[in-house]
């Protein structure tokens, strides 16, 4: 394969990887869609290619759908079970975030709830919401008519607004100082000050540090205060299997603040946080170290700032 051909696959690696990650929820398996995209494009006949980035498009999309049902068939990513694969903010992953659906379309929220729609529905959404395919250019990709992609379109919307439980998003300072609040009352045991912070329809998830067969949910104020206390709380055993002094931090990962926990220089965790009119809306705790891969590759390239706790 000549250099120009090289170069314009690579001129849109970026956008087939944040397309595959959105799809997928992981960065490994996004990887190797592109590069399974890109042993495509190697072998193709590519003078009959008339729009190359349609083309890529078109193959990445499909090769990301192959993955999914094959996953389900499998029952290795049923619903329940599942979480994604958290990306610290600057990861070229993470893809455009110029209007809100974009931005929204990456949050750990958002990609939890994709889970439960069919591929199809999922790869529309995502064509749709944040990279504003048309209908028509959503039907070539997918081989499917427009009045199927807007139903599709029209079913995921309906089922992601239905769950998407949220008031009005805090800024970034607001959402920081609630956040750190929390984190003080989480790491004293103040429980009662927790559930002050909640919001009344808060909910938690976690994935039990990879452990739990299924995710952990927990969906009232008083149960979520006692779940954060518990995880929060430090302790001799803890301290002993983190096996490093621990450090909380606090970062953006996948457009939303979250307190990242170092040991040493690895992290072990991660707590993704959706503040809303001055309270916590939601948390999604990820600690399984599969999944946290790509996230502690990026820690070790930044220069993290000082921790809000130090010496946990």
């Amino acid at each position: 394969m000549d250099s120009a051909a090289v170069d314009r696959f690579e001129a849109g690696r970026s956008r087939l990887a944040s397309l595959a990650y959105r799809l997928l929820g992981s960065a490994a398996d996004a990887e190797d869609a592109v590069q399974d995209t890109f042993l495509r494009w190697q072998a193709a006949d590519r003078e009959r290619i008339e729009v190359p980035e349609a083309w890529l498009t078109k193959v990445a999309t499909n090769l990301c759908l192959d993955r999914l049902r094959s996953a389900q068939a499998r029952h290795e990513r049923t619903a329940g079970a599942w979480l994604p694969e958290p990306l610290l903010e600057g990861d070229p992953m993470l893809g455009p975030a110029d209007t809100y659906e974009q931005r929204e379309s990456v949050t750990l929220a958002v990609l939890t709830l994709l889970e439960r729609l069919s591929p199809a529905e999922r790869a529309v959404y995502v064509l749709r919401e944040a990279f504003s395919y048309s209908h028509a250019e959503i039907a070539a990709i997918l081989d499917i008519t427009e009045a199927a992609s807007q139903q599709h379109a029209h079913r995921a919307r309906t089922r992601v607004a239905a769950e998407r439980r949220r008031g009005g998003a805090a800024d970034p300072a607001s959402a920081r100082r609630v956040v750190e609040e929390f984190l003080a009352a989480a790491t004293s045991g103040r429980t009662d000050r927790l559930v002050a912070l909640l919001t009344d329809d808060v909910a938690a998830v976690s994935d039990g540090a990879g452990l739990a067969r299924r995710l952990l949910r927990y969906t009232s104020r008083e149960r979520v205060a006692s779940f954060v206390r518990a995880g929060f709380r430090p302790t001799p055993a803890k301290r002993r299997l983190a096996g490093a002094p621990l450090a909380m931090h606090l970062a953006r990962v996948n457009g939303t603040l979250a307190v990242v926990a170092v040991a040493g220089e690895r992290v072990v965790g991660a707590v993704a946080f959706e503040v809303s009119d001055g309270r916590v809306a939601s948390l999604y705790g990820i600690a399984a170290r599969d999944r946290l891969a790509r996230l502690d590759e990026a820690w070790q390239h930044r220069a993290p700032g000082a921790p809000v706790i130090a010496a946990w």
